[in-house]
């Protein structure tokens, strides 16, 4: 014989009621069944609604009253042949008049006992069993209702009461023994006192029912159906990847139940524990899939946990003070205390001074505990020995739960270490001796961010998930975008990095996405987005707040470069190919460094100077090793690069200049490049990335555009001036013939001076056979005197500075 459990959504309607009678209908050819259901899904809130309503005086309990009346007539009249309804219209008509004489009752005493609620909240389950054991009948004629109440007896605790497991047993036997019944339908979370009252077993006692009658009879396994594939790895609405547990022993399932796993209430296991009965949890809708078994011997792997789960809405009570340090049965004062006013400890921590003891309870428990416990210790908190109890509320439990973490090192390090680096505050920390379970209590608003970290550390073969919001599409982040929709795959199965671009904005519109956009159709979701404003995309990415959060500047704006305080301030990495920022005054620069650091966001600009090459990352590690740089001679600028090494005597420098912006390697505006002030800023980045303290006011710009190039105010104008000072720009040229030599804009840093501007440099130099866009840059250090250490290679265009944007994400992913 076996016992089987549907919960509400298994009930919810006609249709899922049919489903439910078939698997019940198809297990019955070979087995006696035992079968209890819940109410229709959503009834039990209402019956609970409208007692309130009714002790309130408010008379919206009819309606209440008459919307549950119609959703069983309803289930009737799909499930049932009209010559076989007038009995089950008879039963229903029967507890709903009982129910609105109950609920009167209520209205003019206004009030509502217990043992009142009781009784109302346990209509459910007799309305949908009734009419289920009725609907069966057309599928297994040898099928039978039995009220609950009939045999399990409990004691007189309203709301959740205790089980009288003697008398209850012997009642369940007594009645298996004289039924021939092929299958019987139960409510479940009813149950009756000795004195014949109406109790419920606390809600989710449907589970209860079903194991107290499997346990009874000794069933070959109880069968727990639901609406999901058995107890996942977290909860899979919050994490998307969470997978089905395969199997799990009974331990383990008690824990991962009571910190909120919900598919089952954590009651259910007491009762076939000590028999050995497995539990077995499957998906009505999804029969065919495996679900859950719960046993004694779970097939071990090599993953020590087995899940992760939470508990929202908890309180943290703190009780701390001197007096408390070698006084025995302070805690058990504090127990006392909260036992009395029926409050239930979910946490405890203690330190070992013994001057402070934690506590974690309902948020809604909060402060009636609060007043109990400041009343309970007032003595010792008016002579100064204790203080007064603190409460912090909206905290969180997370669980991590294996039993085989105790033979594991390390696992609560991995824990402690993955939240961190997301900047995860833990508020408390307690671990059993068992080692089966390590909680955590941690704000409430970064749960979601917990559980996916811990959940991609723990089961996700340490796949990284980035999650990138990107300002500006323009040239380079259109090639970025395309990038990553060509590498994505590449990434995940050989670098274990997953990228989803999740928010996309330029100018005029913004567009996100939690569940990653399109690439393959980003720019009609952003042509589709919402208008563009950059303080709502601030407060939409700290909102999300999702877990290796990136976002990408691919702008050459002033105010874009000014908000990246306020992401890494958030645990939020930046990832910039705008040189604005690292090229500000030293203090703003310093204090995003130091930003960077406090709250472990990687800060990366790799692409500010020689876009995609590695010049910044090579300083970087040569710093790192103990090197120091001394001077640094370079050329930074691949438009001006390019732009002299074609000027020539059949090719002006306005057209020049021109096709240099059509390839994409000058800035938005060409002035920033060809006034040296784009050079400065590069040079000036590379100094501070050596160690150096330098302002931009200290860099001598050797401008070699004449006075009027410099003072227009827009593009047109600006390349119009190139034409009338043509002749300047050729004597340039003339110059350099004469000294058969290139031109080449230099930036160098020696003895603490840097200046930037045109050289003409002679066929020995390695600059000279620079062509085309390219950089180099030479580090002269302690360890590189004679021979500098040279970085050589293409330092502008679209494609390469998306590389190199696209290399800083993977930098952070292999983190």
């Amino acid at each position: 014989m076996i016992a089987l459990k549907f919960g509400g959504t298994s009930v919810a309607n006609a249709e899922n009621i049919n489903k439910t009678i078939n698997i019940v209908a198809e297990k019955s050819k070979s087995k006696k069944l035992a079968v209890v259901v819940s109410a229709f899904s959503g009834v039990t809130d209402l019956l609970i609604l409208a007692g309130k309503s009714a002790s309130a005086k408010d008379k919206n309990y009819k309606n209440i009253v008459a919307e549950i009346e119609k959703k069983h007539k309803e289930a009737i009249d799909e499930l049932i042949p009209l010559s076989e309804q007038s009995e089950i219209i008879d039963v229903i008509n029967s507890n709903i008049n009982h129910l609105k004489t109950l609920l009167d009752g209520c209205y003019l005493l206004g009030e509502l006992s217990n043992r009142t609620a009781d009784i109302v909240a346990g209509f459910g389950e007799l309305l949908s069993s009734q009419i289920i054991a009725t609907a069966l009948k057309q599928k297994v004629s040898n099928s039978s209702f039995k009220d609950s109440r009939e045999l399990i007896k409990t004691d007189n605790n309203f709301g959740k009461a205790s089980v009288n497991f003697t008398e209850t047993n012997t009642l369940i036997n007594n009645y298996f023994k004289n039924n021939n019944q092929q299958v019987t339908i139960f409510p479940g979370f009813i149950a009756s006192s000795a004195d014949g009252n109406t109790t419920t077993l606390g809600r989710g006692g449907s589970d209860y029912t079903a194991a107290i009658i499997a346990a009874a009879i000794n069933a070959e396994v109880l069968e727990i159906w639901t609406d999901v594939n058995g107890m996942f790895t977290a909860n899979p609405k919050i994490v998307k990847q969470a997978q089905p547990i395969e199997t799990i022993s009974y331990q383990e399932a008690m824990e991962l139940s009571h910190f909120g796993a919900k598919v089952l209430y954590p009651p259910t296991i007491q009762p076939v524990l000590k028999d050995n009965i497995p539990i077995l949890i499957k998906n009505t809708f999804e029969p065919e899939a495996n679900g859950t078994l719960i046993s004694n011997n779970p097939s071990s792997n090599n993953n020590p946990i087995k899940g992760i789960s939470h508990i929202d809405k908890i309180a943290l009570l703190t009780l701390e003070g001197s007096g408390m340090v070698g006084v025995s049965g302070s805690s058990k004062r504090l127990f006392e205390v909260l036992s009395i006013e029926n409050i239930n400890v979910i946490f405890i921590t203690q330190a070992s001074s013994e001057h402070s003891i934690c506590i974690g309870i309902l948020n809604s428990d909060a402060e009636n505990a609060e007043k109990a416990i400041n009343k309970a210790f007032e003595l010792e908190i008016a002579q100064g020995k204790i203080d007064k109890c603190i409460v912090e509320k909206d905290l969180c439990i997370v669980a991590l739960v294996g039993e085989s973490m105790k033979n594991h090192q390390g696992i609560s390090g991995k824990m402690f270490s993955t939240l961190g680096k997301n900047n995860v505050n833990i508020r408390a920390i307690a671990q059993g001796a068992s080692e089966r379970n390590i909680s955590v209590v941690i704000n409430e608003k970064d749960v979601k961010k917990a559980l996916n970290t811990l959940h991609e550390r723990f089961f996700e073969d340490n796949t990284k998930q980035l999650n990138l919001f990107v300002m500006g599409v323009g040239n380079v982040g259109e090639k970025f975008i395309d990038q990553i929709n060509q590498q994505k795959k590449f990434l995940k199965e050989n670098r274990r990095i997953n990228v989803r671009v999740i928010a996309l904005a330029n100018s005029r519109k913004m567009v996100f996405d939690e569940d990653a956009i399109n690439l393959k159709d980003w720019k009609t979701a952003l042509d589709n987005g919402e208008t563009a404003n950059v303080e709502s995309f601030i407060s939409r990415v700290k909102e999300l707040n999702l877990r290796n959060s990136i976002f990408v500047d691919i702008t050459a704006n002033y105010d874009v470069a000014g908000i990246y305080d306020q992401f890494l301030s958030k645990n939020i990495a930046v990832v910039t190919c705008n040189k604005i920022a690292c090229s500000s005054e030293f203090n703003n620069y310093k204090n995003l460094k130091d930003l960077s650091r406090k709250y472990n966001a990687p800060f990366l600009f790799e692409t500010n100077v020689g876009a995609g090459l590695p010049i910044i990352d090579t300083l970087k590690l040569l710093i790192a090793s103990g090197d120091k740089v001394n001077r640094i001679n370079a050329v930074l600028s691949g438009s001006l690069n390019f732009i002299f090494n074609n000027f020539s005597e059949s090719y002006s420098f306005h057209d020049v200049v021109k096709e240099a912006g059509v390839q994409g390697f000058t800035e938005p505006d060409p002035k920033i490049d060809l006034s040296g002030v784009d050079v400065a800023r590069k040079i000036l980045i590379l100094i501070r990335e050596s160690g150096y303290q330098m302002d931009m006011e200290e860099i001598e710009n050797n401008c070699f555009l004449p006075d009027e190039c410099m003072k227009t105010t827009n593009n047109d104008d600006f390349f119009a001036s190139l034409i009338n000072h043509e002749a300047h720009f050729n004597k340039l040229l003339i110059e350099a013939k004469e000294k058969d030599s290139r031109i080449k804009f230099v930036a160098s840093f020696n003895n603490g001076k840097a200046a930037v501007g045109l050289q003409f440099i002679p066929k020995e130099s390695p600059f000279y056979n620079l062509e085309g866009k390219d950089n180099i840059v030479e580090f002269y250090t302690d360890r590189y005197v004679d021979q500098p250490l040279i970085i050589k290679g293409a330092g502008a265009g679209a494609a390469v500075t998306a590389s190199g944007i696209f290399a800083d994400i993977v930098r952070i992913g292999n983190v």
